[in-house]
């Protein structure tokens, strides 16, 4: 059984991961994507170059693992949040969480396609339910006049990015700690996704709503900042079926403060394709049982 502490840290961060959803559809009403982005994820790094070395971590790279944190930052940091903010964009959040949460469906695909990893039944049931849950939302985008398969490309992408940074970080980790880690490929992303957003998207004017400015502090401190810290306290010591159903819960919660932070109303397709990511993640990520000997 999980300490309380360890327990309380893992609700907290599956609720703070599954309300951002929402809460950044709510921002791109006032702001661009690019802009938002990189805001929010300067702000984090900001508070993380802080936090950790005030309780005695060091952040510190050497210099000869820079080339792979730059490697690692691309589809980790600038592929994935890029994409999954134009995708949030254009679809409604709870719908965008699902599809982005397919991420470990393609890390198995990309695994064996690639990295010659093996399928098995179990993979291959997460495979097809992963599959089914796009092809509910794509048939439910396309049969909609405002409906936005663009949109859905381009989380499916962001989910791909995050596999691929995931595969890769299996294989190129350099060999510092996971905070210097996280905080060396959120530096080597943010001067592309300043530049991106600056060439790309008008200034904005920063003339936010009250509501915006919340939006923006907890894009900040809670989805970025906090959300961290509360990940690294528990990752080490995290058994694999809590992790597993963290990660299943998050687009559920996604879907469901959709309804009170944005009004949206999800649909039947909605409910079904998160209950086959459930089914898909399930399967994939929660380790098999093995027979107790008598």
């Amino acid at each position: 059984m999980l300490p309380t502490r360890t327990l309380v840290a893992l609700v907290l961060l599956t609720l703070f991961w599954g309300v951002n959803w929402p809460v950044m559809k709510l921002s791109l009403g006032e702001i661009t994507p690019l802009y938002f982005r990189a805001i929010t994820i300067t702000g984090g790094l900001l508070l993380l170059l802080v936090w950790f070395p005030s309780r005695g971590i060091s952040l510190r790279v050497p210099r000869s693992q820079w080339g792979r944190v730059l490697v690692l930052a691309l589809p980790n940091i600038i592929g994935w949040h890029c994409f999954s903010i134009f995708g949030l964009q254009a679809l409604a959040s709870g719908r965008a969480a699902i599809l982005g949460f397919t991420m470990p469906i393609w890390t198995v695909l990309l695994g064996v396609l690639f990295f010659r990893e093996r399928m098995s039944p179990r993979l291959w049931l997460a495979t097809a339910c992963a599959a089914g849950a796009v092809l509910l939302l794509l048939w439910h985008e396309l049969g909609q006049l405002s409906g936005s398969p663009v949109g859905m490309a381009w989380m499916l992408a962001a989910a791909a990015s995050w596999a691929t940074g995931t595969l890769l970080l299996k294989r190129l980790g350099p060999a510092v700690s996971t905070e210097a880690l996280t905080v060396a490929m959120l530096a080597c992303a943010l001067p592309a996704l300043w530049t991106l957003a600056v060439v790309i998207e008008p200034v904005p004017s920063f003339d936010f709503s009250p509501r915006m400015w919340l939006a923006l502090v907890y894009g900040v401190v809670i989805a970025c900042a906090a959300a961290q810290v509360l990940w690294f306290s528990i990752a080490r010591s995290l058994p694999p079926v809590a992790s597993a159903l963290s990660v299943m819960m998050i687009p559920v919660i996604g879907l469901l403060s959709a309804m009170p932070i944005t009004g949206e109303t999800p649909h039947v397709q909605d409910m079904m394709a998160a209950a086959l990511i459930m089914v898909a993640l399930s399967a994939a990520l929660l380790p098999r049982l093995e027979r107790s000997e008598l």
